[in-house]
């Protein structure tokens, strides 16, 4: 989250003081109108606000397109933990697939790793990077693979001009304290799909049969799971999706200031994105040629940013309980052990895609923010060009 106010403090207290604080029966129906609005402002036809974060709203999606027990979702190594284990929520198995220098998906290794029990693709638009979804769409679409784009880390961006999330048969988004914009913790996910729509519907909300829309919904009503959101959640959502498209121009604005000043630096480049007018400027990522002059660089920048490869928890090789295969609580329930899932494929070994640790061993990334002043931006460009010449 980088902006918040009086305007989220005054928002909350009114539905406190107004005791208007769950969804079901609420009179200011503040889940529908944010439902509205970021469906419009996503463009799509369909959006459904949840807790549980992006977590929650992969896995409604998944669900949404009838993604279970005897499917494959290819993956990117790079991504959080959550892109691959909402598909064992859901039953499926999920099969690691390469990056490229964008730290997107690798449009050509996702068309290689397509077998016949693939029914889904997750495209991850990592650190406020757009995925290359022209290729990726064309892609699946040849193959009969079905879309769901993560737009978890890049909220509101961009692919040529059109709202990642919009793309694919399906898109999630966190709305945890670490996005661009935040209620703490929720997610949403949008569709053009109605009968995508209703099952996420349905299996976001385990009282569906009680609620009105119930009467309005053409799939067959059945038991799932509990990821309602609040009328504070809406509330404080409604007015971060004010401060959103301003809160992204300014993060553009640094890091174009920020990549102006080193771009005539010779030990490095500026890693390739695959649009550059809709990255929305969380990060800027410096690639090197190799993983040793990274780490040195790294090591004189004294912790101004990171090493791809530093980042534990988005590199699939520190994802413990999915090398370990360990799901759910009871053995049954683990989709490893599923009849359909034995002879579907489920490497996460570090063998899986050597190429995407060799691209995060080489790729520094520097953390922006929206308001950073001149002499700020200045003062780090100065410290990465004294870093890049001294090794």
């Amino acid at each position: 989250m980088y902006r918040i106010g009086k305007a989220e403090i005054d928002a909350v207290a009114r539905v406190i003081s107004q005791m208007d604080l769950s969804r079901v029966g609420s009179k200011g129906k503040r889940c529908e109108k944010f439902e509205a609005a970021w469906a419009e402002k996503i463009g799509t036809k369909y959006a459904l606000l949840m807790c549980g974060g992006g977590t929650a709203a992969l896995t409604c999606s998944l669900a949404g397109l009838g993604i279970g027990p005897g499917d494959e979702v290819i993956v990117p190594a790079y991504t959080w933990l959550a892109s691959a284990t909402c598909v064992l929520t859901v039953g499926a198995i999920p099969v690691l697939a390469e990056i490229d220098e964008t730290l997107g998906l690798d449009p050509d290794d996702f068309e290689r790793r397509i077998g016949p029990r693939t029914k889904a693709v997750i495209p991850v638009h990592m650190v406020g990077r757009p995925a290359d979804l022209s290729r990726i769409c064309a892609i699946a679409k040849k193959r009969g693979v079905k879309v769901v784009e993560d737009a978890c880390q890049m909220v509101g961006g961009t692919y040529k001009g059109k709202r990642v999330g919009s793309w694919g048969d399906a898109g999630a988004f966190s709305f945890n304290f670490f996005k661009i914009i935040s209620c703490g913790e929720g997610g949403a996910m949008v569709t053009d799909d109605r009968t995508v729509y209703e099952t996420a519907f349905i299996f976001h909300d385990s009282g569906s049969a009680f609620r009105p829309k119930a009467a309005e919904l053409s799939v067959p009503l059945f038991v799932a799971q509990q990821y309602r959101a609040d009328e504070i959640m809406a509330a404080i959502m409604l007015e971060q999706l004010k401060r959103m498209d301003r809160i992204i121009a300014d993060l553009q604005k640094v890091r174009r200031r920020l990549e102006k000043m080193l771009s005539d630096v010779k030990q490095f480049r500026i890693a390739p994105s695959n649009d550059p007018d809709g990255d929305c400027g969380v990060i800027l990522a410096i690639q090197f040629d190799d993983a040793e002059k990274a780490q040195r660089f790294n090591e004189k920048m004294a912790g101004r940013g990171y090493l791809g490869i530093n980042h534990g928890k988005h590199v699939y090789t520190n994802w413990t309980q999915l090398k370990e295969k360990r799901v759910m609580h009871h053995p049954r329930m683990n989709p490893f052990n599923f009849e359909e899932n034995r002879t579907l494929r489920a490497d996460y070994s570090e063998r899986a895609c050597p190429r995407t640790l060799d691209i995060l061993r080489r790729t520094y990334i520097l953390r922006l923010d929206p308001d950073w002043t001149k002499e700020t931006l200045e003062e780090l460009a100065a410290a990465c060009i004294s870093a890049a010449g001294s090794i």
